[in-house]
């Protein structure tokens, strides 16, 4: 039998494999470890180039058998799932040598960590933003060296993201650090951010005239990548085809429920036709941010009128325009301080506007997805009771390991778990359109679980993706370009809807396990205090 105080000892000695572990994975992901809170990395740039890649591989392949060694935890679990996860994709999926993007677009958010939190001085920060610029140029030399005939797609997307990375360099860099009242750093900035823009113009034009014609590669993981990176990244083992045709199901049990809606708006007319109308009242682009600002204080209020589940603090996230490294594939996301930040506690919810040189159309078409009713639910997503309330839990998380490592099925999962859980609960007065924008979320979350699913393991082509998300996921033609467009780099976007179902799954399974005593805020309370892990570590707990 264990004794209590040999199990302090284990317990112990797992904490500072731990603790060596992170050190480790910070060094290789200095900007990561910016974002979480741990800023004796903050003048390090991640080092891409093929040694690092290789020292890294070894270096986690070194950890492995020390964690297998541990006795069995279901943090213990969790690290090895990881670094299992980082394996894969450095040895068989391999995107730092198929994705042109990684390389500006890590750079670029390697500088705005440092710059939107003011976690230190201005001075301090823009002499750690020097040292991370004067590391950027052989982050993108790198690149040029590891990529090897990549998919057109994702060069394409590379290209499209430059401009506004760029423009980011030349205009918000140093409207930031303008407080920085030091000749001499100001001109050390000067001389290494207009080393930056010369270079990534370099890097443009590297992509347009050498790569770009030569970009034949398949963006393609494959099933077995896919099995192994939805068992590493979520514990999930469930076979692929049972997945996809669980993906159908909700697919179609949602699109009977946006019907019915539908006809409680106006039976006389078409769902498509009812949706064409409500995605035409939206805001001029212009005041599309203030309109999130406007229904963050009532999803508040009725979170807590209601008991749905305990905000830990009363300060509400900052809207801004989403940064410009992140425009191409992202509408709407949360960009919050990591779980170690102890001064810069700004959280900000991003919101993409549309682009400067868009044609008219583009711009409508891009505003119908954000119609009144879409933006209430994206509000419920990212912020109340989605990934901001998500964010102030994590602090209460039970160990560094549940603080630093997550799951998408829990994390997305919980977001549009919420957008549903919401209008279930009265949010809304019981408004049909309401409902039907939150349909409309659930069924772009179905066609990101199939689209995802299809194209990885070739059963669907790019543009059939694109498709598919018009016809069957009701979006607009803009939005599934985008959509899929996203989908070729970000395989296993089916998370929200498969992190969905699982958590509506184990709120049931405690519903009947607590019987009379059961509320949903102890339920949300007791789900968010586990961190974001996987759901079945979760359920684990719970249960």
């Amino acid at each position: 039998m264990l004794t209590f105080a040999f199990l302090v000892f284990l317990a112990a000695d797992f904490n500072t494999l731990v603790d060596r572990y992170f050190d480790m994975w910070f060094h290789y992901h200095p900007a990561e470890a910016t974002q979480t809170g741990f800023h004796q990395y903050d003048a390090q740039l991640n080092d891409m180039s093929q040694a690092s890649i290789k020292a890294e591989e070894a270096a986690l392949a070194q950890f492995l058998p020390e964690f297998e060694r541990t006795p069995q935890t279901p943090d213990r679990d969790m690290v090895i799932a990881s670094i299992r996860g980082g394996l894969l994709e450095l040895e068989e999926i391999r995107m730092w040598e198929k994705n042109p993007d990684r390389y500006p677009s890590a750079a670029t958010e390697a500088i705005f960590v440092i710059m939107s939190r003011k976690f230190a001085s201005p001075g301090e920060r823009l002499k750690s933003v020097i040292a991370r610029e004067r590391a950027i140029l052989p982050l993108l030399a790198a690149g040029r060296a590891n990529l090897k005939n990549p998919p057109g797609i994702y060069t394409s997307v590379a290209l499209e993201q430059l401009p506004g990375i760029v423009r980011f360099f030349e205009n918000d860099v140093p409207a930031a650090f303008k407080d920085a009242h030091d000749p001499k750093l100001q001109s050390e900035f000067k001389q290494a951010n207009q080393a930056v823009v010369a270079a990534l113009g370099e890097y443009r034009k590297y992509l347009h005239d050498d790569l770009l014609p030569r970009s034949r590669g398949d963006f393609r993981i494959g099933a077995q990548n896919y099995r192994k990176k939805l068992l590493y990244d979520e514990m999930v083992d469930t076979p692929l085809d049972e997945l996809l045709r669980r993906g159908y199901d909700d697919l179609r049990r949602n699109q009977a429920a946006f019907r019915e809606t539908a006809a409680r708006i106006d039976a006389r007319r078409t769902p498509q036709q009812i949706l064409h109308d409500m995605e035409k009242n939206h805001p001029a682009p212009a005041n599309l941010l203030d309109s999130f600002r406007s229904v963050l204080g009532g999803l508040r209020r009725f979170v807590t009128d209601h008991n749905i589940v305990t905000i830990p603090s009363p300060v509400e996230p900052i809207v801004e325009e989403t940064p410009p490294f992140m425009r191409a594939l992202t509408t709407a996301s949360m960009d919050t301080p990591g779980a170690y930040e102890k001064v810069a506690k700004e959280a900000y919810l991003n919101v993409t506007l549309p682009e400067a040189n868009w044609t008219k159309r583009q711009v409508e078409e891009y505003m119908e997805g954000y119609h009144r009713d879409e933006i209430v639910t994206t509000a419920i997503h990212e912020a109340y009771p989605g990934h901001y309330t998500q964010f102030l839990w994590l602090s209460r998380a039970p160990s560094k390991v549940r603080k630093l490592i997550g799951a998408g099925t829990n994390v997305e999962g919980w977001a549009h778990y919420c957008e549903q859980m919401m209008i279930d609960e009265g949010y809304g007065h019981g408004d049909p359109k309401l409902r039907l924008g939150q349909l409309q979320d659930a069924l772009l979350r179905d066609a990101r679980y199939i689209v995802g699913l299809s194209m990885h393991t070739g059963r669907m082509t790019y543009e059939q993706g694109i498709d598919f998300f018009v016809k069957e996921g009701y979006q607009t033609r803009t939005i599934a370009e985008r959509e899929t467009k996203r989908g070729t780099s970000d395989p296993t976007y089916l998370v929200y809807t498969l992190g969905k179902l699982e958590i509506l799954r184990l709120r049931e399974d405690y519903r009947k396990q607590r019987g009379a005593s059961f509320t949903l805020r102890d339920f949300h309370d007791r789900f968010l205090q586990q961190g974001m892990p996987p759901i079945a570590i979760v359920r684990r707990a719970l249960l």
